[in-house]
């Protein structure tokens, strides 16, 4: 009778459990992002043995901040918009993710290097700060750092064309 009590006990509680644990959001919504500052995260340039903090990105009326990386195959579809972005003037930040320095390099020299600062988070653990959990993401802040947008996975022309107006670059 203590077994079949014990058991009941443990069984209801199981599935109290479930189904409380149903009822959490697992979905990654970025809208909730949208209106808060970026962290102040200082980040190694990629080719060089110095720091640059985030907080300095406040210099700028938009910035947008790209999460790349060599071996990402979508990265290098977006690559041609961000090339785009930046001869409009954008200033884009590129954030070298998991990657190593001579397969970043080269990529950038073999599809052009649309980015004014190129930093580097080599074990992807800063990213996750920036609310990143895979790449290419894309994050457009203005100069009080408050996100405007993000963008998760490559952007496109249509992505383009609405970072252009949002940050009234025509």
């Amino acid at each position: 009778k203590i077994i079949f009590t014990i058991i009941s006990i443990s069984l209801f509680l199981f599935f109290i459990i479930l189904f409380d644990s149903l009822k959490i959001n697992r979905v990654y919504n970025t809208e909730e992002l949208v209106g808060k500052p970026i962290p102040s995260i200082n980040l190694e340039y990629l080719n060089e043995d110095k720091y640059f903090n985030t907080s300095d990105l406040s210099k700028n009326q938009f910035t947008l901040i790209n999460f790349f990386s060599s071996w990402c195959g979508p990265c290098r579809k977006e690559h041609k918009y961000l090339i785009s972005l930046s001869e409009k003037n954008l200033k884009i930040v590129g954030i070298n993710f998991k990657d190593k320095k001579q397969n970043a390099n080269q990529f950038l020299n073999d599809l052009g290097n649309p980015y004014y600062l190129t930093l580097k988070d080599n074990t992807g653990k800063k990213s996750v700060d920036f609310g990143v959990y895979g790449i290419p993401e894309t994050i457009l802040i203005n100069k009080n750092l408050l996100i405007i947008k993000k963008y998760i996975g490559p952007i496109d022309k249509k992505d383009m064309n609405e970072i252009l107006r949002s940050s009234g670059i025509k």
